[in-house]
């Protein structure tokens, strides 16, 4: 065999071990992207004085993933006997997939026995209701606002250093968080400046998305921070999602700087996908109805 061929044929060999080799390598799991996973759901939802609820129900049938609830899940009261008769025959059919948050009409039974009953470990701790989870890449987090029944929401309050120390615990790039009563929601009575230190220590660390409700209606800001300044560089993105079967409490009187879109004649829910690194939404509207919304974010 001459020298050529010979070089030749170890060529081919270097290179025939050379594919098999990159063939062979395994990329780490933490290196691979994570799957996207999919959140559906609103607030404001179950009232045996409409089929709102059943009808905003059967869009959440249609759409696999964790559906998340914004309070007030049964009207009026929040008794053992609305979830059973109202709630049930709607949005209960995907109790095992829920996790839930409580509004204002939870706690008009006493001490919202009936909403830890009916929801039991899914809701969190009894007489906190505050807990988190994850899905795909991203970090959730519900939260309970209904600051006076829990000790408050300020940052040296219980839930307020939970708050401090899950976050330092869950470092992930993609946060979103999710209570009943919003930061910013002009008109009525809405509003609440309690949850502010919630928005402070979720902006600072670095949060991206909050879900609220309690408004009877749909809404979408741009991002911005506690104050509410645009910052479309590490600001948090907010929507109110009300309109889980609740008829709208009025006209929206005012408008706030920061606020996009509008809807308060549309029953829905809200479907995000979330990605690694990124997410996308969309309100999802009841037969009948032509408002709808959609768009893209980036995590911080």
């Amino acid at each position: 065999m001459g020298d050529h061929t010979y070089r030749s044929l170890k060529y081919a060999l270097c290179v025939l071990l050379a594919s098999l080799a990159a063939a062979l390598v395994v990329i780490p799991v933490s290196a691979q992207q994570a799957p996207t996973t999919t959140l559906v759901g609103a607030g404001d939802i179950a009232d045996c004085g409409n089929r709102r609820d059943e009808a905003t129900a059967n869009l959440v049938k249609r759409i696999p993933g964790t559906v998340f609830t914004l309070g007030d899940n049964v009207y009026p009261d929040g008794t053992a006997g609305e979830f059973a008769n109202c709630y049930n025959p709607s949005w209960g059919q995907f109790k095992a997939r829920t996790r839930p948050t409580p509004g204002n009409h939870e706690y008009y039974s006493t001490g919202t026995r009936p909403y830890y009953n009916y929801f039991r470990a899914r809701a969190g701790i009894p007489s906190r209701g505050y807990y988190s989870y994850d899905r795909g890449s991203w970090h959730i987090i519900a939260l309970n606002s209904n600051c006076d029944k829990v000790g408050g929401c300020g940052v040296n309050s219980s839930q307020g250093r939970w708050l401090r120390q899950d976050l330092a615990n869950n470092p992930s790039r993609c946060t979103l968080a999710y209570f009943h009563h919003p930061l910013f929601a002009p008109g009525g009575k809405t509003e609440s400046t309690a949850v502010r230190p919630f928005w402070r220590t979720l902006y600072d660390r670095g949060a991206d998305v909050i879900l609220s409700g309690h408004a009877h209606r749909y809404e979408r800001f741009i991002p911005q921070t506690p104050t509410g300044a645009r910052d479309l560089s590490r600001g948090i993105r907010e929507f109110i999602v009300g309109t889980g079967g609740k008829p709208p409490e009025g006209p929206i009187n005012g408008t706030a700087p920061n606020s996009v879109v509008k809807n308060d004649k549309t029953p829905g829910v809200l479907k995000l996908n979330l990605g690694a690194g990124s997410y996308t939404w969309k309100f999802v509207n009841i037969p009948g109805t032509t408002f709808t919304d959609s768009g893209t974010g980036r995590c911080h």
